[in-house]
């Protein structure tokens, strides 16, 4: 069973270099940078944080690769890389708010031709990373790590071939909405997408322990009324899941702090989870979460 490793994503770019240095010293393993249009660029993110940290991964969770040249992206992610001594983490995604790729001027394309997008993507990246591509080339050889999020049987396939972390996203689209509004998965639909996972990895001959399992956490809060949360959660933001439902969802992580280190114990336990990154609205209860995890 793998060793736990923790993350959290940064916020702005006015706190980038104190929070890098808090997110070490509180022994946090990985920092990671979105890349949604209206939010900081990930990459300058990055850079800031690699030159206040010795220690610290740093990550994309996850790049949206219909926004980029795989040229120009090859060259983001390997100058990070020199910057910070081999520290990157490559972590890519097709792309879901669709309000983005209007507010961009890039054609919304459907999902089929996003997926192949980010698939020709990380075929150009290993060739661009390779020996003899093109400089600046990453410290790590013969890649950083590759991770892939997603959700879909698609994106489950292409991580399945080509991935060394697999991040399941934990939310779905809803149906009949528009692009980019989802809702939490239950425990059983994250049941079976781990189970097509390892059915997927099985099928292309690797072993279903032999890479890392991601989850990330849509919200983490501490408190001694796990249903009262859950309820305010789904009230405040709109939510049609049963509280039940959001109460074993495996990406909301609600109750004291006992319950959450419990609950983390029987999340890599079920589906294999052992890298866990919270979103930075959530890091007060996260942060103590992984300081307990950690131990003295």
């Amino acid at each position: 069973m793998r060793e736990f490793r923790f993350g959290v994503n940064v916020g702005d770019g006015s706190e980038v270099r104190e929070f890098a240095r808090q997110v070490e010293d509180l022994g946090f393993d990985v920092l990671l940078a979105a890349d949604h249009l209206g939010g900081a660029a990930p990459f300058p993110l990055l850079a800031a944080a690699a030159a206040v940290t010795e220690r610290l991964r740093l990550g994309t969770y996850v790049v949206n690769a219909p926004f980029w040249n795989p040229s120009m992206l090859a060259r983001e992610f390997a100058t990070v890389d020199v910057i910070s001594g081999g520290r990157v983490e490559v972590g890519l995604g097709s792309g879901h708010m669709k309000s983005e790729f209007d507010a961009a001027g890039i054609p919304w394309e459907g999902f089929d031709a996003r997926a192949d997008r980010l698939a020709a993507t990380i075929g150009e990246l290993d060739r661009l990373f390779g020996e003899g591509g093109q400089k600046p080339l990453p410290v790590q050889r013969p890649r950083p790590p590759l991770l892939i999020g997603g959700t879909s049987d698609r994106l489950l396939r292409l991580a399945a071939e080509h991935a060394d972390i697999v991040a399941f996203a934990g939310i779905f689209q809803v149906k009949g909405a528009e692009p980019g509004r989802f809702r939490s998965a239950t425990a059983a639909e994250m049941d079976e997408r781990v189970a097509f996972y390892r059915s997927a990895r099985a099928a292309v001959g690797g072993r279903a322990d032999g890479q890392e399992y991601g989850l990330l956490l849509q919200w983490v809060q501490l408190g001694d009324d796990p249903r009262a949360i859950a309820e305010q959660l789904r009230t405040e933001h709109g939510m049609a899941t049963p509280v039940e439902d959001l109460l074993e969802s495996p990406v909301l992580l609600l109750g004291t702090l006992d319950q959450a280190v419990e609950r983390l114990h029987q999340l890599r336990e079920r589906y294999g989870v052992s890298y866990l990154v919270a979103h930075r609205r959530s890091f007060d209860s996260w942060s103590q979460v992984v300081g307990a995890m950690k131990g003295p």
